[in-house]
Parts: C-alpha cells; structure tokens; sequence
C-alpha cells in the first residue's frame, strides 16, 4: 500500500508537468495558429510563400524530431541555452526546466501550424457576402473580423480543433525523449526500478484527462450552438 502510494505521487507529479506543458501550449499556438493563417491567406506574395512554407515543414516531419532540433541545434550551432526558472522551489526548477521550454516551443510552432491550417479553412468557409454586408453597414474590416467572421469561424472550427487538443494531450509523452519530467518520464523510470503497473497506471491519467478535455470541447460546442452558420 505504501509502494502504491508513493507510485501515485511520482505519477502525480509528472502528470503536473504533462498538464502545464498541455496548457501552455495551447496557449501559445492558438494565437499564433491565427497569425499564421493570416499569413498563409496574405496577399503580399512572399509573406504568403514563406507562410506556407514554413507549415509545410512543421507539419510534414515529425514532431519528436522537431523536439531534438529545436533543443539540440542552437546549443550546437551557436552556443544558445534554453532558460530555467531558478526560484528556489525544487518542484518549479524541476518542472520548469530548460528541458521543458525547449518542449514548450517545439510543441507551440508545431500545433500551431496544424491550427493555421484549421483557422485558414474555417475563415474562408464563410461566404462573402458575410464581408459585403459588413461593408454596406460601414463596418471597418477589424469589425468585420471581431463581430461577424469570428465567432462563425469559431464554431465550424471547434470539432477539428478538439480533435487535435486530445492528440496534444498524448502527444505531451513525446517529452521524454529528451527527458522532461512527465508523467512518461516518471513511468518509464518506475519500469526501470521493477515495477510494470504504473505504465497502464499512467495510461488511467490520459485516458482520464483526455474525457475530461473531451467533456469541456463538448459543452463549447453546445455554447456556441446557437450561432447561425
């Protein structure tokens, strides 16, 4: 009982790590997942091309070898070192390691390429005519944007979306490879003392996580239901 225990505060605390790179993540990519759509739409041609470009490659390797690049690469090339938080507290410097940015960024340009792509569709699925009337009623393209497209655009684009935050939220155990302390991390070392369980002990954690993300994406959806596509 006291082994189970303390197998549940270890798995606990990389659980800690997997859900603030999850919410970090998303809140980094969503916003720039727009700029980039407003990119790849850009009628300055090379500011489109470079848009488009760049998603293709985030979106067209893998995101375990962006991890090993974005970490490994400046530090080779140029002698970068990713930041740590050093305020003392063993359990922030741990979590919040150079490690962990490095995963962080890798994460956010990744996702947000995948939400580009997403945004990009879900904008230009609205019909003109949304755009023509703004113009009639005088409304500046901002307005436009913030009070007619948006909210439209949010709804169509909240099924893909969740279907790729559920996959983020697997995908946080690609931060092992370079040894974050996540719930994978915390799991894989307990293999390594003798113990099986706590692997399909973390798996309960996603599995559980992941219907509870669901559960918010779907009471988003019913939110929004009553806005007109």
């Amino acid at each position: 009982m006291e082994e189970f225990g303390q197998v549940t505060l270890k798995l606990l605390g990389g659980f800690s790590s997997s859900v603030f790179l999850f919410v970090l993540t998303l809140l980094l990519s969503l916003p720039l997942g727009l700029l980039m759509s407003f990119g790849t739409m850009s009628r300055f041609l090379p500011l489109r091309y470079l848009s488009r470009a760049i998603v293709m490659v985030l979106r067209g390797t893998p995101l375990l070898l962006q991890i090993f690049v974005i970490f490994y690469v400046p530090g080779l090339l140029w002698g970068f070192q990713w930041p740590s938080l050093s305020t003392g507290n063993a359990y922030f410097d741990t979590t919040f390691s150079n490690r962990f940015f490095a995963c962080l960024a890798a994460f956010s340009v990744n996702y947000a390429a995948y939400f580009s792509e997403i945004f990009r569709g879900g904008i230009q699925s609205i019909p003109k005519g949304q755009y023509e009337a703004g113009e009639v009623l005088g409304m500046s393209k901002g307005d436009i944007f913030k009070k007619v497209i948006l909210l439209q655009m949010v709804k169509r684009v909240i099924p893909p979306l969740g279907n790729e935050v559920v996959t983020l939220v697997k995908d946080t155990a690609l931060a092992n490879a370079i040894a974050v302390t996540e719930l994978m991390f915390q799991a894989q070392q307990l293999l390594n003392a003798g113990l099986i369980y706590p692997i399909f002990y973390a798996g309960a954690f996603y599995f559980l996580f992941n219907a509870l993300v669901s559960f918010a994406l779907r009471k988003t959806e019913e939110r929004l239901a009553y806005i007109a596509v």
